[in-house]
């Protein structure tokens, strides 16, 4: 088995990020000569932008072998303006080499950088480069440290000694609680302990050393090769036994316009012309540098980059980590109006750039409809200009920026309760959320007090998804709202006229209403900075960081210079750094980070600037729709709560309690039925056995369903003729021959006068079906994909014998952006739901529409699903009984085939 090992050069801007990878190739082998950035001949800044400005724009990759070892090195952007696409990187290391400037020490960009290492769990090491530079001013190894120490984590430890030293053993040891009560007791650390603590992020081996004159650049590249090789080994033979998964971590185009998947193989094998999704994969890459060679497969710890695939995103998993999407942390700040060409047209120019926000998660575009105008949102300045750049050789445009904006957001002080209610003719939803303020960077946070006594549970997953499915708009600017709790409080659907659109509209119209009613904060970007600069400058820094509404700490000396640090609003800072300069006759520099979001520092002078009235945003209505007088009525948000048919019984500062769907089904009696069917045997069972079963475990359930929700109406009623007064010989006739027309019914004449249209459906729950069988269940656990298409192979021929009309269900509830969708395959309609969408609820509901007028069986092994389904009048089929009818229809088709 191959060892494969994912390396990430991580480092603030001029940090000899760049310097130290062209070492490391050398080392390698991958290249002859190392080239230098000054020089423009650095082997991964293959980018015209990249070498003319001497930063790294773009992330990419270099494969070397060392030490038996098979290293794919990632570069990624040091400059704070492409830190999302260092970011996207971090999903797919093994290790990271941290750079740090020994003459800068620990910047705050280099603490960005660790706690993103962090919170993607990714094992470190840091390397202090430019010792050199630190010798000639005076800066020690031992300053280094302890700033290495305080800034980053108390757990960083020199290796420059052997690992025998007696000092070195001891800070190992210290790292570890377990391991430093070994220590004390005179057990040596050895090299696998230090693996150990490695791999888990409780040690920070540092080297110190010079990337530009190669001083111990070997030294450090020893160190991964001895303590991270086995993160590669040790589990990567068991990785590559099982199903595909990947972890998509960037989307490209190479010179051709040819879409690039770039991945990391986390399990499994990918194979040319494997399937993944509705794609087929046309050709798999393996790049160094701007070439690539093209393979035939690609194993568990590869990097590769494939064509073919035209839905995948950046950090969503594919295979076995489908549906397990991994989001970034930070978020573009500035928004400027793309200044287009007099002969450009708005609408086609905005489809085109669509595919560079593809590429540029982070670039975020929008079309005003109202002013024809698309708006870009952007990291930063630098940022605008590879964008201008990119388009130029793209699309051959030229293109400008309008004046920038700072991207505002907007969150809550205090809980309010929204209503929402939507009742057109022959529409109604009603519903009740609490809103509370979250933890600030939370983002959007749901949770649910609602009773299923009082809304069904499909419904509330519902209106959960509608919740989370866009980004709901603040009433004092119009931006986007963040760190807010949403609760649902209560809520009511209709028997017949509701329907999914309609929660949708109540949801967006609640929160809306109670956004209206709340006392809304404006939220504004602020940056963590550091200045350096000559002591005599320090007043004019204090002044100006006040001036700009900035906080500041009591000035340091480091290196014969004063340290300022503290944090100010983005809005306020502009292009201080040039300003610094020019007064520090080039001896002052900046840095800055973004710290994140907070309260606004001139709220009322911003909402005068953007003068948005939120009650002419008819987007975003707060108002109701009620019916009155068999016509939809609007009422306006401050009136709805007069006409509201539910009342949730919070008011302002009470408590609310918590309550699930084990609070109202009866769940004592759903697990004994549960429990006397498992026991039952599996011994094959005639037609009549199966039906009478069902009807008896029917009864069972529908007595679970009423006592939780009331009784039970079907909607579909199946018109039967009673018999009475006849002998028992008759009886046992008349019941063969009704026994033989439900076989006929069911095999022969399921549709209507319209061919077309069917008067029995089966609803099967794919997933649950797979697993309740062993032998899918088996295969599923190797290829999913194999048993999904051993299960759609099995249906299709099912139906084809029965002629009722079958709908597989797919779950794909955690796809991230995923549209729901259908395909057809000989007459099996195969459903794939939408993202926040699981296959339960989507089987809930299409027994809802369908069994108004048509027959609906449903095929499941979910007891609450069984439950739910019906309320809706449709039928239950377990898991083990509908295979068995597979089994039996089997047997029937070899029959008729055999005659």
């Amino acid at each position: 088995m191959h060892k494969y090992l994912t390396i990430g050069i991580l480092a603030h801007v001029d940090a000899g990020k760049t310097t130290l990878s062209e070492g490391l190739l050398y080392l390698g082998g991958a290249i002859r000569n190392m080239g230098r950035v000054d020089h423009r001949d650095t082997f991964l800044d293959t980018y015209e932008l990249e070498r003319s400005r001497g930063i790294t724009i773009f992330s990419k990759q270099a494969i070397f072998e060392y030490e038996g070892i098979n290293f794919t090195l990632l570069d990624t952007p040091g400059h704070a303006d492409f830190s999302p696409e260092m970011e996207r990187t971090l999903q797919v290391l093994d290790v990271a080499v941290l750079i740090i400037s020994a003459p800068d020490k620990v910047t705050s960009q280099g603490k960005v950088l660790f706690k993103l290492l962090s919170h993607y769990n990714v094992p470190t090491i840091i390397f202090v480069n430019k010792m050199d530079q630190a010798d000639a001013q005076g800066i020690s190894r031992q300053d280094i440290m302890s700033a290495l120490k305080s800034d980053l984590n108390s757990h960083v430890v020199d290796f420059t000694n052997p690992i025998t030293d007696a000092e070195t053993q001891e800070e190992i040891a210290v790292c570890d609680d377990e391991l430093l009560e070994g220590f004390l007791e005179g057990r040596a650390v050895d090299k696998s302990d230090i693996a150990r603590l490695i791999r888990t992020r409780k040690c920070f081996p540092c080297r110190f050393g010079s990337a530009l004159k190669m001083e111990w650049v070997k030294e450090l590249l020893d160190l991964v090769a001895d303590y991270l090789q086995e993160s590669g080994e040790g589990s990567l033979k068991d990785l590559s036994d099982k199903a595909f998964g990947a972890r998509v971590f960037k989307i490209s185009r190479d010179e051709n316009n040819n879409r690039l998947t770039h991945m990391k193989i986390m399990s499994g094998n990918l194979k040319v012309r494997d399937q993944i999704g509705n794609d087929k994969i046309d050709q798999i890459r393996l790049y160094s540098g701007d070439k690539f060679t093209a393979v035939k497969g690609a194993e568990t710890g590869m990097i590769c980059a494939v064509t073919g695939l035209s839905e995948t995103r950046a950090g969503e998993g594919l295979g076995t980590l489908e549906g397990e999407t991994v989001s970034e942390v930070l978020q573009p700040i500035l928004s400027s109006t793309l200044i287009l060409p007099e002969e450009a047209d708005a609408i086609q120019v905005y489809g085109k750039l669509k595919a560079l926000e593809e590429e540029e998660p982070m670039l975020l575009l929008n079309y005003v409809e109202a002013t024809k105008s698309i708006v870009v949102q952007t990291m930063g300045e630098v940022q605008k200009e590879i964008l201008k750049h990119l388009i130029k050789s793209r699309f051959d445009l030229d293109v400008g920026f309008g004046p920038g904006h700072i991207v505002y957001k907007e969150t809550i002080a205090g809980p309010v309760e929204g209503v929402g209610h939507y009742e057109p003719l022959r529409h109604y939803a009603e519903v009740h959320l609490l809103l509370e303020p979250g933890e600030p960077g939370s983002g959007i946070a749901i949770d649910s007090v609602c009773s299923t006594d009082d809304l069904a549970l499909n419904w509330q997953r519902l209106i959960q998804t509608h919740i989370l499915e866009k980004k709901h708009l603040g009433v004092l600017t119009g931006s986007e709202v963040t760190d807010i709790k949403i609760t649902l409080l209560a809520g009511r659907a209709h028997e017949k006229h509701t329907e999914g659109g309609d929660f949708r509209q109540a949801t967006y119209r609640a929160i809306r209403q109670g956004l209206m009613q709340a006392n809304s904060i404006l939220l504004e970007p602020v940056f963590d900075y550091r200045i350096e600069l000559p002591q005599e400058f320090v007043g004019r820094a204090l002044g100006d960081m006040q001036r700009m509404n900035g906080t500041v700490s009591s000035p340091d000396i480091e290196g014969g210079k004063s340290v300022l640090t503290g944090t100010v609003p983005a809005a306020c800072l502009g292009d201080y750094s040039t300003t610094l300069s020019s007064y520090t006759r080039g001896e002052g520099r900046i840095f800055t980070t973004l710290s994140g979001y907070a309260p606004c520092h001139n709220t009322e002078e911003v909402l005068e600037q953007l003068g948005y009235d939120p009650e002419l945003d008819i987007d975003n209505s707060a108002d109701s729709v009620f019916c009155m007088h068999g016509a939809g009525t609007v009422i306006p948000w401050s009136e709805v709560r007069n006409y509201m048919h539910v009342d949730s019984g919070w008011s302002p500062g009470g408590s609310i309690k918590k309550t699930d769907l084990s609070d109202s089904i009866d769940m004592e009696a759903l697990e004994k039925l549960q429990a006397r069917l498992r026991k039952q045997d599996n011994a094959p069972r005639s037609f009549d056995e199966i039906e009478q079963q069902l009807r008896m475990e029917d009864k069972e359930l529908k007595a679970i369903f009423e006592r939780t929700y009331g009784s039970v109406k079907p909607r579909y009623v199946e018109t039967k003729t009673e018999v009475t007064a006849l002998t028992a010989e008759e009886k046992e006739a008349r019941r063969d021959l009704e026994v033989e027309r439900q076989k006929r019914e069911k095999y022969e004449n399921v549709k209507g006068e319209n061919p077309d249209e069917y008067k029995e459906y089966l609803l099967v729950d794919g997933y649950n079906i797979i697993y309740a069988s062993p032998e899918m269940a088996s295969l599923a656990r190797d290829d999913l994909k194999a048993a999904r298409d051993t299960l759609i192979d099995t249906l299709v021929n099912f139906q084809g014998f029965r002629r009722e009309k079958v709908l597989l269900v797919f779950d794909a509830y955690k796809v991230p952006g995923g549209r729901e969708h259908v395909e057809e395959k000989s007459g099996l309609m195969i459903i794939y739901t939408k993202e926040a969408e699981t296959a339960d609820q989507y089987i809930e509901k299409a027994a809802h529409e369908i069994s108004r007028k048509y027959r609906v069986t449903v095929a499941t092994s979910d007891a609450i699903e069984q439950v739910i389904v019906m309320g809706s009048g449709a039928i239950r089929l377990s898991a083990r009984d509908f295979w068995e009818e597979i089994r039996r229809t089997g047997d029937l088709i070899r029959e008729k085939i055999g005659k």
